[in-house]
This record gives C-alpha cells, structure tokens and sequence, in this order.
C-alpha cells in the first residue's frame, strides 16, 4: 500500500474540521433542548435520542473513516458485528435477569 493511498484513507484536515463542527453542533442542540425548557419531557428525549443516533454516524464516519468502500468494507462489518454482539450479549443477558428475577419465590 503506497503512501498517498493510506494517507486518503485517514482522513484530511478539512474532513476533522467538519466532523468536528457537526459533532459540537450536534452536542449543542440536546443541551440547549435540556437547558432551554421548550420542550415536552417525551419531545426532548426523542430529540436527544435521535440527535445521538447522528452523532454516532458522523463520528464513524468522519474520525474512524469507516465506510462501504472497497477498502472500508471489512472494517465497516467488522464494526458492526462487534455492536451486534455487544447488542445481544447485553440484551439477552438482561432479559434472562429479568426472567430468573420474575420466577423467583417471593
């Protein structure tokens, strides 16, 4: 691998610098939806939640260049099944918790 193909896919000062400001911008929004009261409790959660969801996309793919190209594929799956694993082992052992717990003797 050249030298010039591994520095396009780290990334460039310019792709940092608009990470960076969506992810400020993306982080101000929720406090400012907290802080300023506009909100119902259920609006603002949603927001937040959702502004996160976007949150964790810019960074992925502007801070650890993780993408659907030809070069990116593998890294990109391999991200995501480690968050499927994470998602299940977390899920399932909380729901055989929740089980055990709901058929204890009382």
């Amino acid at each position: 691998m050249s030298h010039a193909h591994e520095h396009e896919n780290h990334g460039s000062v310019k792709s940092y610098v608009v990470g960076f400001m969506l992810s400020v911008i993306l982080t101000a929004i929720p406090f400012w939806m907290v802080m300023g009261g506009a909100f119902t409790k259920q609006a603002t959660l949603i927001g937040i939640f959702a502004l996160a969801v976007v949150q964790i996309v810019v960074h992925l793919k502007y801070f650890l260049h993780l993408d659907f190209s030809k070069e990116g594929k593998l890294n990109s799956f391999s991200f995501l099944f480690t968050g499927m694993v994470i998602v299940l082992l977390v899920g399932l052992s909380i729901w055989i918790i929740y089980t055990a717990d709901s058929l204890m003797m009382r």
